[in-house]
Formats: C-alpha cells, sequence, structure tokens
C-alpha cells in the first residue's frame, strides 16, 4: 500500500512539472539603439500591459541590435539609421517605425543659437575651431560623438557629410553620456536624439529651424533620421513577437510614439 502511494505521489509530481513547463509566459525580446529607448520602452510597458506577455530591451547600439538579428539571438532588432544595402543583402528587412530629429546640442551659456549645416560639418571636420568664428565667445570648440556602431552617429554623419572626417575629443557609447559631457563643458557641442534632450543643455537651430515634432514632420528640420524594427527574411517571428511587432506599427501605438518625442511613420 505504502509503495503504491508512493507511485501515485511520482506521477502527480511528473505531471505537475509538465504541465507547469507548458505554461510559460509569452516573451518578445529586442535588441538594439539606445536613441530609441524611450519610445521602445513606452510601446513595450502598454504591450505587457495589454498582453500580460514579457518584453525586453538591450539597449547595446544599433550595430548590435542589428547583428542580434543576423544571429537570431532576439526577436525584433532595433535601429536608429536605415539599413546598409550589404545588411539587407544579408537578408535582414527594415519597417521604419518614426522619424527621430537629431538635436545639435551646446552648453547652455553658450551664445551661438543657431548654425547652418556647413557650419556644423566645419565644426565636427576641425575646420572651424574658435566659437568666434560663428559669432559666439572666444573658445576652442570640443566636439562629443558616439561610438562607432552608434545609429545616432551614422545619421548625423551622412547628413552632415562628415562619414570618416569628425574630429572628436570623445567618442560615448549613449545619448545620457554626450548630454552629461556637454553640459559639463562650455566649449562643447554634441548630437543627441532629439527625444532625449533635457534641460542641462541647449538644443541649437540648424539653419534658422528649430527642431520639434512639427520641423520634422514637416521635413524643414535638416538633421533628421528613421527609427527602424530589424527582423530577417524567411525567418517568422514568434506569435507574441508578432503581435508586438503588428501593435507597434499600428495606428494604436500612435499616441504612444507621438508622447516619446518622435514622429509616426504611420
Amino acid at each position: 500500500m505504502k509503495k503504491l502511494i508512493c507511485m501515485i505521489l511520482a506521477c502527480v509530481l511528473v505531471l505537475s512539472l509538465a504541465a507547469c513547463g507548458g505554461k510559460e509566459t509569452a516573451s518578445v525580446s529586442t535588441d538594439g539603439s539606445t536613441s530609441m529607448q524611450k519610445v521602445i520602452n513606452a510601446l513595450g510597458e502598454a504591450f505587457m500591459e495589454d498582453t500580460g506577455a514579457n518584453f525586453t530591451y538591450n539597449a547595446t547600439g544599433s550595430g548590435t541590435g542589428i547583428k542580434a538579428v543576423k544571429d537570431g539571438t532576439c526577436d525584433i532588432g532595433l535601429s536608429s539609421r536605415y539599413l546598409k544595402d550589404s545588411e539587407k543583402a544579408e537578408g535582414l528587412k527594415e519597417t521604419i517605425l518614426a522619424i527621430d530629429g537629431i538635436a545639435i546640442i551646446v552648453h547652455t551659456d553658450n551664445s551661438v543659437a543657431d548654425l547652418t549645416l556647413q557650419q556644423i560639418s566645419a565644426i565636427f571636420k576641425g575646420e572651424i575651431t574658435n566659437w568666434s568664428e560663428v559669432g559666439g565667445g572666444d573658445g576652442e570648440i570640443v566636439c562629443i560623438g558616439r561610438e562607432e556602431s552608434s545609429g545616432t552617429r551614422d545619421g548625423f554623419e551622412s547628413i552632415t557629410d562628415t562619414e570618416g572626417t569628425c574630429v572628436y575629443r570623445q567618442e560615448l557609447t549613449s545619448n545620457g553620456a554626450v548630454l552629461t559631457a556637454v553640459a559639463e563643458n562650455p566649449n562643447a557641442i554634441g548630437y543627441v536624439s532629439l527625444s532625449s534632450v533635457k534641460d542641462t543643455v541647449k538644443a541649437i537651430s540648424v539653419g534658422g529651424v528649430a527642431p520639434s515634432e512639427a520641423s520634422i514632420k514637416d521635413g524643414s528640420y535638416a538633421v533628421q533620421r528613421p527609427f527602424v524594427l530589424v527582423t530577417k527574411d524567411g525567418v517568422e517571428l514568434s506569435e507574441t513577437a508578432e503581435e508586438f511587432f503588428n501593435f507597434a506599427t499600428s495606428s494604436a501605438a500612435y499616441e504612444i510614439i507621438t508622447a516619446a518625442g518622435v514622429v509616426p511613420a504611420n
């Protein structure tokens, strides 16, 4: 009798473990652009609240996120630049989620409030080296940029025609780090996602146009780039990842994306 009871308990335990294993919480993983942190976190929170699924975001940079999709280590990659032809040739696919402005930032005490695209290019190339050359005070200009794999850097250098020619004093790994560096140096200039700008720095206008949702939407602000969801052709998303993708690119996400400081693509 005792032996029979033990056998029954063992069977119950096995069935219980099997049942628990079949009830794993659905999840979706994203990886990539640090500039997309605000909008992706907002979308992820809304998705979790609505579905009960788990949502993860690794802020590793656009290049790393793109590679993660290619290697199959995340569901959806996040890039703050367009995919390159070589990346598309490897089977990667881009879906534009939103349009973001890249704000050119200086110290709050800097008297310079506007620069042309040509002046910005010359500053970062090291052709203009003193603020007095662009209507500011006497001081050596200190250029702060992002690391090589950053989508923000790729977007900025493409728009300003400075690829491979920028003279950076510092190359930092996040928008937050650039904000801090510029806020602490009266002679610094840098660039960050518009949605990341805080009152610790001053975002200047470019060619007389201030960065804003309206100027990004109508195209008058010159320094702007896409926020991209990256997937791989021929590789089906999980049911949960597909559900998140459809939600993020639907009209239901419009207000969430707008509230995050960027312009929805749809």
